[in-house]
């Protein structure tokens, strides 16, 4: 089994299909949406392939160390950034192929209109441990 991250942006991904920002749709079009992510991700618990997801708000802050003894620096919140994340949802499978398809049956979550998005979702493998050297017989 592998781990893969799914990354739905709000902005910073190429361009969907049905490419209507979510605060243009009506209450039961973001209803109906959140209920096919939870849907898939249900489905997901009963094969043992969803690990956790969430939904993110879009506003942060940019923390960083500032130095021994001094309180983080802060930056934000702000959502100017280019790059956005909506969410995420990490699922772990046999293959990159399976990843693949789980990724493609997402993007196709319904958007305005009803119609599915076709959004443009990331997929990203866990970084695996790294392989174990032997030790050289000639040392």
């Amino acid at each position: 089994m592998a781990k893969y991250l799914l990354l739905k942006h709000y902005r910073g991904a190429p361009s969907a299909v049905n490419d209507v920002p979510m605060d243009r749709w009506t209450p039961q079009e973001i209803s109906d949406h959140i209920q096919y992510m939870n849907d898939f991700a249900a489905r997901l618990e009963k094969t043992g392939e969803f690990v956790d997801g969430q939904a993110l708000a879009p506003e942060g802050t940019w923390v960083r160390y500032d130095g021994e003894g001094r309180p983080p620096v802060t930056d934000g919140p702000f959502a100017e950034t280019k790059d956005l994340i909506a969410g995420w949802m990490v699922i772990d499978v046999d293959s990159h192929e399976r990843a693949v398809e789980l990724a493609g049956e997402l993007s196709a979550a319904p958007g305005a209109g009803g119609r599915p998005i076709h959004e443009w979702l990331e997929l990203r493998p866990f970084l695996a441990a790294p392989p174990t050297v032997p030790e050289c017989p000639h040392g």
